[in-house]
């Protein structure tokens, strides 16, 4: 198959494109895993390339090489933010590489096409001697309750964001993890991440005495009333869930790092997932082990830890070291 415009095609040429572009979301819808919101995206894009294509009389499956360049080209000549210059060239690599791969093309325009170059910002971390503090925060609370519902509730927080810092998971997979994963004894959590795809992450002990006595203690007396779907969660609640939303547990994060003396604009479980990443790198993990247990499908986005690692060195010379001072 070659790669010559479709202008005389007429229609023809329009709808091979549009079925192309079609076969490629659904592949990665099926076969990728890719979320409702990646595929909104990359068709996004992909319809936009296409509306620029037609100008020129191509179409996605038969524009060149510098078809393509001249669109990112554009795109930065508009004041495109670069993250999104990049994104568009993502779904652009893979939807070519994709009709290459499935010999609908004879080639791949894309092979030449440089990646906008972007400035990721180093996430924000935690010390450790701050996530101390807002543990003793929270299990100090567990002893200044005075009933048994606010006794639940102060146990629910210590499981939480012991939970999250053993594990790094998401924040929307810390609240939607079912009963079922805290089994005595085992010493993983089976976590459903992004995609739909199983990961196991190991479970500190500190963080599994945590959740068992959330369970033992805790549990029912903050279990709404009635069946419902509730009984199937970890971390019940009345919502449309049945859950806890990441939204109220950002909100008892906040709170608890009031009474922690931390800084609350610089508190949320996101920052959390970044200090665990962090604090184990710092500790000697192997970055390969951190980026499975983060559920990262790119270890690319991981190394973004070995960076913020670098510039607390850099900025601990700079503190400390007699002739930085000078």
């Amino acid at each position: 198959m070659n790669n010559t415009s479709d202008a005389g095609d007429g229609g023809i040429g329009t709808a091979r494109s549009l079925a192309h572009k079609e076969a490629f979301l659904e592949m990665m819808l099926v076969e990728r895993g890719a979320s409702p919101r990646t595929i909104r995206n990359y068709g996004r894009d992909l319809d936009r390339v296409a509306a620029f294509l037609k100008r020129r009389k191509k179409t996605l499956s038969t524009a060149h090489t510098d078809d393509i360049r001249s669109y990112v080209e554009g795109l930065k000549a508009s004041g495109t933010a670069a993250a999104t210059q990049a994104l568009c060239v993502s779904a652009l690599r893979q939807f070519y590489a994709f009709l290459y791969g499935e010999k609908l093309r004879a080639d791949n325009p894309m092979e030449t096409v440089d990646r906008p170059k972007t400035v990721r910002p180093l996430p924000k971390v935690l010390s450790g001697e701050q996530v101390d503090a807002l543990l003793q925060a929270a299990s100090d609370a567990v002893a200044a309750a005075e009933d048994g519902v606010e006794r639940a509730k102060a146990l629910r927080l210590v499981a939480l964001l012991e939970i999250l810092y053993a594990t790094g998971l998401r924040v929307s997979e810390l609240v939607g993890l079912p009963k079922s994963a805290i089994r005595e004894g085992q010493p993983f959590l089976s976590v459903i991440g992004k995609g739909d795809k199983e990961r196991l992450v190991p479970l500190s002990d500190p963080a599994m005495a945590a959740a068992q006595a959330w369970l033992r203690e805790g549990w029912r007396l903050t279990l709404p009333d009635g069946e419902g779907p509730f009984k199937r969660w970890l971390f019940p609640s009345r919502g449309k869930t049945g859950h806890l939303t990441a939204a109220r547990f950002a909100q008892l994060l906040k709170d608890l790092a009031v009474a922690a003396g931390v800084p609350p604009s610089g508190v949320s479980p996101h920052v959390l997932r970044h200090a665990f990443a962090t604090h184990l790198l710092e500790g000697g993990a192997d970055l390969r082990a951190v980026q499975q247990m983060l559920g990262h499908a790119d270890i690319t986005t991981t190394q973004i830890y070995t960076h913020v690692q670098q510039e607390r060195l850099r900025k601990l010379v700079l503190e400390k070291h007699p002739l930085a001072k000078k």
